[in-house]
């Protein structure tokens, strides 16, 4: 097995670019003092060479394309029973290793959103994440209230995590290039343990509000069923991308308590 093809339905865009690699292994920062680092959809390796002998950390490898699967077990044959074949998405990440583990990797376009939602659900275990991704994808992670890339998936990561954009990378370093532009992006876990509002209506508000960004929240979020007495709040006159993470804070726990007063006024 020594040669692997990219599969255009797993999103396969394989890195040729040595430097590139190193650039972003070189990224990880230890940040949380994990022990343990799970490399996503390493493909034939070119990331994985520059993260496996580093003393740091333990390196896992998890990987869904039986072929690749094939390949590392021959050229990284070190790895041994390290190397985890299956869907990253479906993982139980505290079976992998105990303690903090970070996660890096040139991710399938098909699934980084979906990455970033899973990486959310283990915050408490995950404290460093360096993806590369879509360019796209990485400034609307990366974006701050006002702007146009500023959405859901902004909001739901930059409660938990601090994120950098840290370079961009063109199509031609790609076997086969993608039709736009890559980024690398890294999340280091902020100390924020819990929010100050309910976390599950936190992550409600913000999908509604942003399911229909043009709208004013007043419109956005009719159908959470607003208290009367709330209609009144001056933040329902702005729109969802003109809110800061903090005020999304204010906005849900202002939310409670208005329902929290309705039903015990009632």
């Amino acid at each position: 097995m020594d040669r692997v093809r990219p599969k255009k339905h797993l999103g396969q865009h394989f890195l040729k670019d040595q430097n590139i690699a190193r650039k972003i292994a070189e990224s990880l920062t230890l940040h949380g003092n994990y022990k343990t680092v799970l490399e996503v959809g390493p493909g034939t390796g070119v990331l994985t060479q520059f993260l496996i002998d580093k003393k740091e950390f333990q390196l896992y490898v998890s990987e869904i394309d039986k072929e690749s699967v094939a390949y590392l077990q021959k050229h990284f044959a070190s790895l041994d029973s390290r190397i985890i074949g299956g869907d990253f998405l479906k993982m139980d990440l505290e079976a992998i290793a105990p303690g903090p583990l970070a996660v890096i990797g040139n991710f399938p376009y098909n699934i980084s959103s979906q990455i970033f939602f899973k990486v959310l659900d283990n915050r408490q275990k995950v404290p460093e994440v360096v993806g590369m991704i879509q360019k796209e994808v990485a400034v609307r992670i990366a974006g701050k209230e006002g702007s146009r890339d500023y959405g859901i998936l902004s909001v739901l990561l930059q409660a938990y995590y601090d994120i950098d954009l840290l370079f961009t990378v063109p199509p031609g370093v790609f076997h086969p290039p993608p039709k736009v532009n890559s980024a690398v992006i890294r999340l280091k876990r902020n100390k924020r343990e819990h929010l100050p509002c309910d976390e599950d209506l936190f992550r409600k508000v913000v999908k509604t509000a942003f399911q229909k960004r043009r709208k004013t929240l007043r419109n956005a979020l009719k159908e959470l069923t607003l208290p009367t007495e709330f209609e009144v709040n001056p933040i329902l006159q702005k729109r969802a991308e003109q809110l800061s993470v903090e005020d999304f804070f204010e906005l849900t726990l202002s939310l409670e308590k208005a329902w929290k007063h309705s039903s015990n006024s009632s």
